[in-house]
This record gives C-alpha cells, structure tokens and sequence, in this order.
C-alpha cells in the first residue's frame, strides 16, 4: 500500500482586522505598474518598510495574471494593514480558471506565482458569489520578521 501525503490548504481568505486600504484599476497594461507603487507607497507610509520589496513583486506578478489572464473590465487590490502583518488580495471578475503554480522554475511564463509561493507567510485562492462564482481572489500575506537572535533570517512557508 503506497502512502501520498497532502498538504493542508492554505488558509481562507478571511478579513483581517486592521486598516484596510483600495486601489480599483482598468485591466490595461499599466495595471501592474500602478498596483506596485500602490503598495510600496502604501506599505512605506505604514512604517512596513522591510516588506515593501516583496510585497511589490508579488501584487504586480498578480495583477499581470490577472491581465494577461483575464477579461475582466477591472481588476481590484485590497490591502489591510495591522502592526504584524499585511494582507494583500487582488480580485478580478472572471472565477472560473483559479490560477496554479507552475511546475518549472526556469520556464519562461508561469514563474510568477512560483514566486509568490517563495516569498509570502501564506497565499491562496478563493471564488465569491455563490455556486455560479462571480470573482476570484488571489490573495497572500507577509508577515513582520519577528526579532531574531543572531539576526537570522525570516522562514517562509
């Protein structure tokens, strides 16, 4: 008898308690541009400087899935924002195809939520409006380094 072991889902999307912040953009090229300095302003300004870097990287590599991927008329960024964490969800209105990692790094498309996978505490995916699914959300969280003896680095995953 041959054992498979599962990995537990990642957690739901849930609303967080903090401060919660919307950008709401056309799904045109400019997208990811203008979702990254959403939140690398937003991210600088809530005194989250450590995160900004990869929390930039991974709504734009979002945002152009949600682009490239999609015809949704507009694609949405919520970001809540508390003293530990940050929470990013980028929303668009086309639920039927969840995205899914790709399963070679060195490929030339398909990275990109590789590298979401890599950087945040925790993503996901999730559907909204009932059986018939009007929205999907990609959603991820990056999470304040703790502080560590030694100045070890933060653990992912």
């Amino acid at each position: 008898m041959t054992s498979v072991t599962v990995p537990s889902p990642p957690v739901p999307y849930l609303p967080q308690r903090g401060e919660r912040y919307r950008l709401v953009a056309p799904n045109s090229p400019t997208a990811p541009r203008v979702a990254r300095d959403f939140v690398g302003t937003l991210l600088r300004t809530t005194e989250h400087p450590g995160l900004v870097d990869d929390a930039r990287l991974c709504v734009s590599e979002v945002v152009s899935n949600a682009h490239c991927h999609t015809e949704s008329a507009r694609i949405r960024v919520d970001v809540t924002v508390n003293r530990r964490q940050v929470m990013v969800y980028v929303t668009d209105d086309e639920p039927n195809r969840l995205p899914k990692p790709g399963t070679a790094p060195d490929a030339e498309r398909g990275r990109g939520l590789l590298i979401v996978e890599s950087l945040t505490d925790r993503w996901g995916t999730t559907t909204r409006g009932g059986r018939a699914g009007r929205a999907k959300t990609v959603w991820f969280v990056l999470v304040e380094p703790g502080p560590c003896a030694g100045g070890a680095p933060r653990m992912t995953g």
